[in-house]
């Protein structure tokens, strides 16, 4: 079993900005989280972060046939982009939408998603631990799929 885990714009910079809102976690420390938690029930993973949406939507365009699904973490481009939405729906994997705030309790914009209707579910507001959560909430599901 492969999962992607996908980061968004300014995620390269985890521990670094903001981290009264984002904590002092950085994005290698989630990869290990979520490696580890993938690991140790038997799926590998393949990351990728950027600030470009068109790299983002290459990258799961790509992979498409060699992965089971996904965690995603579009950062800002979860509140606009149509094109990673399209993107989403188009590659036919599950996919499970991670945010290490709570974009609710944030600034207006922040409280859309324009990808959460086509993805598997939504983890927001739980730190790093929402990362290990979404994948195992996303394993889980791959495991009822092929039950």
């Amino acid at each position: 079993m492969n999962l992607l885990l996908v980061h968004g714009p300014n995620l390269n910079l985890l521990g670094e900005r903001k981290p009264e809102i984002y904590g002092r976690t950085t994005l290698l420390d989630i990869e290990a989280d979520v490696a580890a938690a993938a690991g140790s029930r038997g799926a590998a993973l393949v990351c990728c972060q950027s600030n470009h949406a068109g790299a983002l939507i290459d990258f799961l365009h790509e992979h498409r046939k060699r992965a089971n699904g996904v965690v995603l973490n579009a950062g800002a481009y979860t509140h606009y982009s149509v094109a990673l939405r399209d993107a989403i729906e188009a590659i036919q994997l599950p996919v499970v939408e991670v945010h290490i705030s709570n974009t609710h309790a944030r600034e207006g914009f922040r409280h859309i998603s324009m990808i959460a209707p086509v993805c598997l579910g939504q983890v927001t507001g739980l730190g790093r631990d929402g990362y290990t959560l979404a994948t195992s909430l996303l394993l889980d599901h791959l495991g009822a799929a092929r039950a």
